[in-house]
């Protein structure tokens, strides 16, 4: 007889036995096994039955998943449909502009890091060739 013949949701002595001992324990480690006994039975196919449900309400976002945010189901109105391509292309060419002018703006301010860092340290260099001691501390 292998394990989990003995333990299977049923009164048995083993599951009679381990829910005693959860009771004594701690009473919710009882209980839980007192719902195994009743209702275990039916764990596989509420298993099931809840995997099937959340595949069915996910599969909608695994479909959509590697389309673009803006990509939408033609309407049948060929006007409308038409605009609306024409603003999204609108959209995307904007947002295209805004992270140009992003990369733009990291980029200087990644120089003008550089700068000040250039120019901090050749303010070091500079006092220690003059003779200076110790690190001067500036309030930022």
């Amino acid at each position: 007889m292998n394990q989990s013949a003995m333990i299977r949701p049923d009164w048995t002595p083993a599951t009679i036995a381990l829910m005693v001992l959860g009771f004594v324990v701690f009473w919710p480690l009882g209980l839980a096994m007192l719902a195994y006994i009743l209702f275990g039975e039916k764990l596989k196919t509420f298993k099931k039955d809840a995997n099937d449900t959340v595949d069915g309400m996910c599969s909608h976002f695994k479909r959509n998943g590697r389309r673009s945010n803006w990509t939408h189901n033609r309407t049948g109105n060929v006007a409308f449909d038409d605009w609306r391509e024409a603003e999204l292309a609108r959209l995307d060419e904007e947002r295209r502009k805004l992270d140009e002018m992003r990369e733009e703006f990291d980029t200087y301010v990644r120089e003008l890091r550089r700068a000040k860092d250039q120019e901090e340290f050749d303010r070091f260099m500079r006092d220690r060739k003059n003779g200076g001691s110790g690190p001067i501390v500036e309030a930022h």
